[in-house]
């Protein structure tokens, strides 16, 4: 069975529409080389170096980054903090959130400082490339209801019961960042239904439906994007995010139109995707078949929608990154062309389409504002790790 890396809670990434970095050839030289050619590297930096620090409001970063303290200062202090050996151990980060504790956190200054007291900035590095590429992602709002009708009949599902999601880095530490899904038969572990059969209604688990939707493209977008808020029909919302995948790998549908020349590499994008469905219903359903991976989805309770990490999102300052080289709750200090970002942001997230040491996908929350900035950017960018001072210690 083929290895590939899925979402633990929740976003699959608008760039994962285009996969540009694969098949566009648009993006820089560092994400269009093939993964087994990624090597990471850090090269040590200050804080001077750092493009526009100093000018960033840390007030939203802190917010941020005290989501990740949350779940750092009750993991054991002696583990070492992910893939990124120059992390060192839990114990190195919950000094730091101990101490930020103790911050007055709507103070700028306090805040900047107590940063260039607490950390190392390192520059990340594909081999020796700064330069990658940076995508935005949402959270996509559709309009549904609990029952289905003849306008709401298009069905997002609940996980099933059957589907058995394996984290592979459990068993080998080379694996790190790789899963595998299916359906356990008679002692083995078989290939799920593909996206086409699930909604064809050709699997054992068409009772399983979460909410019912009025628009079979936005239900796909959903499942790219992983997450959602849904204006029900009988009044108020439910807000859904990342349950399950099916195990089948994700193919990008704008790939699919740019092999067949419908769309352009200078052209593709949501909305250019969006549009073509919209004039060829009746090839739409086949195009989307092409992907054949499919996510399923659960209620989301209180604040949302959840990352990887399995803490709330903060617009603007989430970031996805390749968990299997970067851990949950990293400080990275971004920079890109366009938009232009200096800010600093954690790393909450993860997704198919983040590969390589210099890529990253920035969550830019909820509505059409959201939407409007996470549709077109492929920005090209830097960004630097920010590291425990004890962790070399």
């Amino acid at each position: 069975m083929k290895l590939f890396p899925i979402r633990t809670n929740s976003f699959l990434f608008l760039g994962a529409i285009l996969l540009l970095s694969a098949c566009v050839g648009t993006t820089p030289s560092a994400d269009k080389q093939p993964a087994e050619t990624y090597k990471l590297s850090l090269k040590p930096a200050a804080f001077a170096d750092l493009p526009g620090w100093g000018g960033d409001d840390l007030r939203d970063f802190a917010t941020a980054y005290q989501k990740s303290c949350a779940r750092i200062v009750k993991a054991a202090p002696d583990k070492t903090f992910g893939a990124l050996a120059e992390a060192g151990t839990y114990a190195n980060w919950q000094v730091i959130c101990q101490n930020m504790q103790t911050l007055d956190t709507g103070n700028n200054a306090a805040l900047q400082a107590f940063m260039e007291r607490s950390f190392i900035p390192y520059s990340v590095r594909n081999n020796d490339n700064p330069e990658g590429l940076f995508t935005g992602y949402y959270e996509a709002s559709l309009r549904g209801s609990r029952v289905k009708s003849a306008r709401y009949n298009i069905p997002l599902y609940t996980r099933p019961d059957d589907l058995v999601m394996v984290d592979l880095g459990q068993f080998r530490d080379e694996l790190k960042g790789q899963r595998i899904a299916g359906r356990v038969q008679e002692g083995n572990l078989k290939p799920y239904e593909t996206r086409a059969q699930i909604v064809a209604g050709d699997w054992p688990h068409n009772d399983k439906v979460l909410v019912w939707v009025d628009n079979a493209v936005d239900a796909f977008f959903v499942q790219i994007q992983g997450s959602g808020v849904v204006e029900l029909a009988e009044g108020g919302t439910m807000r859904i995010g990342y349950a399950g995948q099916n195990g089948h790998i994700y193919t990008a549908i704008g790939r699919e139109l740019i092999a067949r020349g419908a769309l352009s590499k200078e052209n593709v994008s949501m909305a250019s995707i969006r549009a073509w469905l919209a004039a060829h219903p009746q090839e739409a359903d086949a195009l989307m078949n092409v992907n054949q991976s499919y996510v399923f989805f659960t209620t989301v309770e209180g604040a949302g929608p959840l990352g990887g990490e399995n803490v709330a999102l903060t617009p603007g300052r989430s970031l996805a990154i390749d968990r299997s080289l970067m851990a949950y709750g990293l400080p990275l200090w971004l920079t890109t062309d366009t938009p232009k970002i200096q800010r600093l942001m954690v790393a909450q997230d993860t997704g198919g389409a983040i590969r390589g040491p210099v890529r990253g996908d920035v969550f830019w929350g909820f509505g059409e504002k959201a939407e409007a900035l996470a549709g077109p950017m492929k920005a090209k960018g830097q960004y630097w790790v920010l590291l425990p001072k004890t962790a070399g210690q």
